[in-house]
């Protein structure tokens, strides 16, 4: 897959998964949130599990999942169960806009489970962009200017992005398998996870038509989504992909408003603006290009005595290195390493 048709690719995984939010919203009228949970993921995998049967190929190709990976795979299962489960909760409880600009807040909880877990450096750009995603969060917690009632949907929501912080980072090491074996066991027994919880909770079933309609948006929002960010990740990485992601909930807020007529507060809206901000530094952060490459070429100079007992102008190889926008000459000769300009930034 190449670069541009991976960052094609990554739009297309978060403007499928933003569906999902104003959706839900609209089958949480008849759907319980538990079971909306694991209808959607059970949509997903048997919607990625037909399309295994038919690209058997593409299937071929893959690499399989091994005894290594089943610690990432069990917590990738388990995070999966409860993650949707509080997205679910909080749409119910809060409005889809805000749950919608608070995933972003995943972008800052995989992130920092990357630093201190996984011990990834975060750049001092990237924790600007941290600290203003969690302060909208924080603003969109809140129910009005003038009310310190904290709002219920949005801590669930809050909780989900957590979950699937973690969850990011499972997956991650086991991104270079099988993407249809990733999806297929994340949406199936994740799906059977919560359907198992929500029978406990003894959530009424809904209607035919109701679980049809939950399972396509399952595998249109999850499914393909969780496809495609898969196969994204082996071309742009995790934190590339993570960041394209960003644009979802903003997607989600506006077919919100499209959809569902949800009213706009200014509280609402500064939220919103300080989102976008975040949201921009984290993609001006990973889109920094940090490479390394070599090649020789000539240069010609003269040595003055303290190398060389002559002064006759001549050429030689050398290498030119450039590294995270800094650039230099390193001759190949040692006892050339010290002379004055051999280096340069």
């Amino acid at each position: 897959m190449s670069k541009a048709k991976a960052i094609m690719y990554a739009f297309l995984a978060a403007v499928l998964y933003a569906i999902n939010v104003p959706l839900s919203k609209i089958l949480l009228r008849e759907i319980g949130p538990t079971t909306m949970a694991a209808l959607l993921y059970l949509g997903a995998g048997i919607g990625i599990g037909i399309m295994s049967l038919v690209n058997k190929t593409d299937r071929a190709k893959s690499k399989k999942l091994t005894k290594t990976d089943v610690p990432f795979v069990i917590g990738m299962i388990v995070l999966d169960i409860a993650a949707p489960i509080f997205l679910m909760l909080g749409i119910s409880y809060g409005s889809s806009a805000n749950a919608s600009l608070l995933g972003n807040f995943e972008i800052v909880a995989t992130t920092v489970i990357a630093l201190f877990i996984f011990k990834e450096a975060v750049s001092k750009r990237l924790w600007s962009a941290i600290v203003l995603i969690t302060l909208s969060s924080i603003l969109l917690s809140f129910e009005g200017a003038d009310s310190f009632q904290f709002s219920y949907g949005s801590l669930f929501v809050l909780l989900a992005t957590v979950c699937w912080g973690f969850e990011n980072n499972c997956t991650r090491n086991i991104s270079s398998k099988s993407t249809y074996e990733i999806v297929v066991l994340k949406g199936i027994f994740s799906g059977l996870g919560a359907l198992i919880i929500a029978l406990i909770k003894k959530e009424a079933m809904p209607g035919a038509g109701y679980i049809a309609m939950a399972l396509l948006l399952g595998f249109v929002a999850y499914g393909l989504s969780i496809f495609l960010y898969v196969r994204v990740q082996n071309v742009l990485g995790a934190a590339k992909t993570s960041a394209y992601y960003a644009v979802a909930p903003f997607v989600g807020a506006f077919l919100s408003f499209i959809f569902l007529r949800e009213q706009l507060s200014w509280m609402y809206l500064v939220a919103l603006i300080v989102m976008i901000a975040g949201s921009i530094l984290v993609v001006a952060d990973t889109l920094i290009r940090h490479h390394t490459h070599q090649h020789q070429h000539t240069f010609e100079h003269t040595h003055d005595g303290s190398t060389h007992t002559h002064t006759i102008t001549h050429s030689h190889v050398h290498n030119h290195y450039l590294t995270d926008d800094k650039h230099g000459h390193r001759h190949t000769q040692k006892e050339l390493e010290r002379l004055p300009g051999a280096m340069h930034k």
